[in-house]
């Protein structure tokens, strides 16, 4: 479905990042494993290591998508590897919740940086290198994002903001040929979410009509078909995948 395709994902080496890079492997996709720093260059090359394992082709490179500079090496990497790119998928997040009163301007600034201006500056670098030959983006955003969430107002701002920059962007590129879509996840099984208290989790299930959480996986399949020509009259969209929790 991806045969040939380059794609980047930033924020690639574990969670659902990592499970949409092996996806896209699994599909034929070439594939730019995206670490953020030194110290995560251990897991990013293990990836690379099971991506080749089933044949395919990746690389991993280091770059703090929150800096422009280093948006623009991880673009101009992926073109100097495989000589162009097709997908880029801005899943780059952290997380720093507190309740408003006690959160800090940089505890606030911080995830703004990473979550939505990183979208911005691989967005902006990537497109331009998708120009000539068209392609797709998929933006990472969240429920949270929609239906906001105590304690996470920085997190709900920057994945609010990742909505309407989707969708200004998709109308600016759509006359080149170049698709840009999001994917909203809700509560995904990941390392992040298995430390929280089972008081929470149970909580959140009775949000969620399906009453179960989701897998990685789940939002990887979604992000295949926003990437392949299954949706090729598709753009601007935001997708939930969250077991209803948003409806």
């Amino acid at each position: 479905m991806l045969k040939d395709k380059v794609a980047v994902i930033t924020g690639s080496v574990r969670g659902i990042g990592r499970a949409i890079a092996m996806c896209f492997a699994k599909q034929g996709a070439n594939v730019v494993i995206n670490y953020s720093s030194e110290k995560r260059k251990e897991e990013a090359d293990q990836v690379v290591t099971e991506i080749k394992a089933l044949g395919g082709k990746a690389i991993a490179l280091c770059a703090n998508v929150a800096n422009s500079e280093e948006a623009k090496g991880l673009i101009e990497g992926t073109i100097a590897a495989f000589g162009k790119i097709d997908i880029l998928v801005n899943n780059a997040g952290i997380t720093k919740d507190m309740l408003l009163l006690r959160m800090t301007e940089k505890e606030f600034q911080e995830v703004l940086d990473v979550n939505l201006k990183g979208v911005f500056n691989c967005s902006k670098h990537g497109a331009k290198a998708m120009m000539k030959t068209g392609g797709s983006i998929i933006n990472m955003t969240s429920v949270v994002g929609i239906n906001g969430n105590a304690g996470q107002s920085n997190y709900a701002a920057s994945k609010a903001g990742v909505i309407g920059f989707t969708k200004s962007v998709a109308k600016e590129f759509a006359g080149k040929n170049i698709r840009v879509n999001a994917i909203a996840p809700g509560f995904i099984t990941t390392d992040m979410t298995d430390i929280l208290p089972e008081r929470v989790k149970e909580s959140v299930m009775t949000s969620i009509p399906m009453k179960r959480f989701g897998v990685s996986e789940e939002i990887a399949n979604v992000a295949v078909f926003l990437a392949s020509d299954l949706s090729s009259y598709i753009t601007g969209e935001v997708i939930k995948v969250d077991g209803g929790m948003a409806m």
